[in-house]
């Protein structure tokens, strides 16, 4: 969905409460929440979990929400809290915004042609430093993602926030100089000392494994003592 499209999304009104009365709503399937700014009071509110992932898998920051018995108003997802195991919503924040008024939000970075750059195909190694970017923008131009394209990136080259390129009405907040992902050389697997001995035991100053020149004494100990039987 472009980043200028809202989703719906009705919701009900609830009376706020403690935890008990969070964990009755969950068991009906429904998702406690509240709204608040906009010079408003806060509302609380549940909403069926099968509708809210519909409404934030369809993507698009602006949400129209309506609050039965009133009317619609529009928001953006502030904070969204899941289960620690099973990763289901157990609670969000909901904030109003102004559709001509600019807020700041956090966005995903994704970086593509990452298998295209030269440093890569030589076998070195993107590491991604920096994900997420803080920017500014009007509600409605948010977008799900930024992207960048790598297919360029030589081993040893870096890549700065300076080098990324947001669309038209988004600000980038971080600083310029902040490094997003750097391609290093192939990491070496050298083995310790240890690990070697381990392996190929060690090895004598003469050049000799350890245990040869024990052997050799073993040998003429026992010629000798053939020697002095005879």
């Amino acid at each position: 969905m472009p980043a200028n499209e809202t989703t719906q999304l009705k919701v009900l009104p609830r009376e706020p409460g403690g935890s008990r009365a969070t964990r009755r709503l969950r068991r009906e399937g429904l998702v406690p929440g509240v709204i608040y700014g906009g010079g408003e009071e806060p509302v609380s509110f549940a909403v069926a979990a099968r509708d809210l992932r519909i409404a934030l898998a369809s993507g698009g920051a602006v949400i129209d929400l309506t609050v039965e018995g009133s009317g619609s108003t529009p928001v953006v997802l502030k904070m969204l809290d899941r289960h620690p195991v099973n990763g289901e919503t157990v609670h969000l924040d909901l904030l109003r915004v102004n559709l001509n008024v600019k807020i700041q939000s956090v966005v995903v970075l994704e970086l593509e042609g990452v298998e295209d750059a030269p440093g890569v195909k030589e076998g070195g190694v993107l590491e991604l430093v920096t994900r997420e970017l803080n920017i500014e923008a009007l509600p409605n131009e948010i977008p799900d993602t930024l992207t960048h394209h790598v297919g360029e990136m030589a081993i040893g080259d870096t890549l700065t926030l300076a080098s990324i390129t947001p669309p038209s009405g988004v600000e980038l907040l971080d600083d310029p100089e902040t490094v997003i992902a750097s391609l290093t050389p192939p990491k070496l697997q050298l083995e310790s000392d240890d690990e070697i001995e381990a392996e190929t035991g060690r090895v004598g100053e003469d050049g000799e494994p350890a245990g040869a020149a024990d052997a050799g004494s073993d040998d003429a100990a026992a010629d000798g003592d053939g020697d002095s039987a005879e």
